[in-house]
């Protein structure tokens, strides 16, 4: 159904584009559904908006060369490689898809591998008939911008992201977070208009979109924002550039690689330095460049090195180090264990709390995430002029709407944790059982262990009863106790006892 502009409601696009993934059902696995989707969805928008772009050009000069020219386009897409032209293939689609793809990449640097690596010409597992099902289903509907605005079609992306994570589950947790948990970051973080922000570990890049509708919501212009990310998955880093792109913004950076050994984001030989870094980065890496680290060239082990066979502390480091000295502010969500685990990790602890670096500490319930079902936490922390401050501690745990196999924080859930947050920032109170201000001595008698349920508890509830009630409640037991000793006298006189 269309709007009175022409323009397909986001509802129906959502349905047409999940009716999409039931095509290739059964040949590919639901963890692969976005390495075919995505690319094929970013192509016909690329075409479609390319079109429309030709044809107001062709309106305005009324000449065929210069309504190609490339100042003309967003995006170009070169003769013989257009839509168009792999819709009309009848055999070897895979292969005419490839080469449209290859095509677009080569003629636009900035899309280099953005249509990841998908193998479109094994017909074992995508055959003609099939791939033709698949583009005839896309044929059926105008991405172009006249039907489709940027914010629709960003919606509908990451929509698909969270289905396809729902499918894929496990697997999900290596690209997808929760969007209400991203949203409290970001809010946490407070991005503004002209910041630059950065995350090491950036998946499908929901963290930075995030900060793109917060800088909306608090209307600011979110083109003024420094995007930057890093992923180590190739067909992952390719959705995060594709879902940017989708949702209007160009002037962003997403480059592919490992963050904690071989850093991509540097000004000369040092990290370079963002107002906001946030992440969630995958939980207690085994293999994550220890050795590597012993002589980090960037510094990073200013705290001491963390463990060799966990690298929740390798991706704090990193990221502390990744902040602005001044504005600089960082979020990020790790296992419960960082908290309160002893050698390496508890030495870095120390000293990140010695430099007044940890803000807060917000636990949150367990089976939020995809992949694991262990309960995880928030560190905020900022780069602190003043040394050894308090810390702030809430216990978010029951804030959380339970499901049968996932549990899930709402949006208004979300909320209400930030609100709880900026309540305690100024210090004004605290609210048992949930919140606690704890000073740096505290810290330091408990041997630096931010262990939350060490500082926040819930009241114990006495149990209030009247006397009528606890008579009551006597009288019931007695008639129990009564029949229970009958019971046993007949059993014991069954069975030949005196009694």
């Amino acid at each position: 159904m269309n709007d009175k502009k022409g323009r397909m409601s986001l509802n129906v696009l959502e349905r047409h584009l999940w009716e999409a993934a039931h095509i290739i059902t059964g040949p590919i696995d639901a963890s692969d559904y976005k390495t075919y989707i995505f690319p094929i969805l970013f192509f016909k928008r690329v075409c479609d908006v390319y079109d429309e772009e030709f044809n107001e050009a062709m309106e305005f000069y009324g000449d065929e060369e210069m309504a190609r020219a490339p100042e003309q386009h967003r995006i170009e897409v070169p003769e013989g490689c257009h839509w168009e032209n792999v819709i009309a293939a009848t055999k070897d689609v895979g292969k005419a898809l490839k080469t449209a793809f290859l095509c677009i990449e080569k003629t636009n640097d900035r899309l280099y591998g953005i249509f990841g690596d998908a193998p479109w010409t094994n017909k074992e597992r995508l055959p003609d008939h099939l791939l033709l099902q698949l583009l005839n289903h896309f044929n059926k509907i105008e991405l172009g911008v006249t039907h489709v605005r940027d914010d629709d079609m960003g919606r509908a992306y990451e929509y698909l992201i969270k289905r396809f994570a729902d499918k894929a589950n496990k697997k999900a947790g290596e690209f997808y977070t929760p969007r209400a948990i991203v949203r409290l970051m970001v809010n946490i973080l407070h991005p503004q208009p002209g910041d630059g922000v950065y995350d090491p570990a950036c998946g499908t890049g929901g963290m930075l979109l995030e900060t793109v509708h917060h800088v909306k919501e608090q209307g600011g212009d979110p083109r003024l924002l420094k995007l930057k990310g890093q992923e180590k998955n190739l067909t992952t880093e390719a959705i995060a550039r594709m879902n940017l792109y989708l949702h209007g913004m160009e002037d962003f950076q997403i480059r592919r690689g490992d963050t904690l050994r071989e850093p991509k984001f540097l000004t000369h030989d040092r990290l370079e330095q963002f107002d906001c870094v946030i992440a969630n980065p995958p939980f207690s890496l085994k293999e994550w460049g220890y050795d590597k680290w012993i002589s980090d060239p960037f510094n990073r082990h200013i705290f001491g090195l963390a463990p060799k066979t966990n690298g929740d502390f390798a991706w704090v480091m990193h990221m502390y180090s990744s902040m602005k000295e001044t504005s600089g502010r960082m979020a990020v969500v790790l296992p419960h264990g960082v908290l309160f685990r002893s050698g390496a990790e508890a030495k870095i602890r120390k000293k990140l709390l010695a430099a007044g670096a940890i803000e807060a500490v917000i636990g949150l319930a367990g089976n939020l995430f995809y992949g694991t079902g262990i309960p995880a936490s928030i560190l905020i922390l900022r780069k602190s002029t003043t040394p050894k401050s308090t810390v702030l501690f809430i216990n978010a745990e029951e804030i959380y709407t339970k499901g049968r196999a996932q549990n899930t924080m709402t949006t208004k859930q979300a909320d209400q944790v930030f609100g709880i947050y900026e309540k305690q920032k100024h210090k004004s109170f605290e609210q048992e059982g949930l919140t606690r201000w704890v000073d740096y001595d505290e810290l330091k008698e408990n041997d630096f262990n931010l262990n939350i349920a060490r500082y926040v508890q819930k009241p114990l509830e006495e149990e209030k009863i009247t006397v009528e009630e606890a008579l009551k409640d006597f009288k019931i037991k007695l008639a129990e106790l009564g029949k229970a000793e009958n019971e046993l006298e007949v059993l014991l006189k069954r069975e030949g006892f005196e009694v």
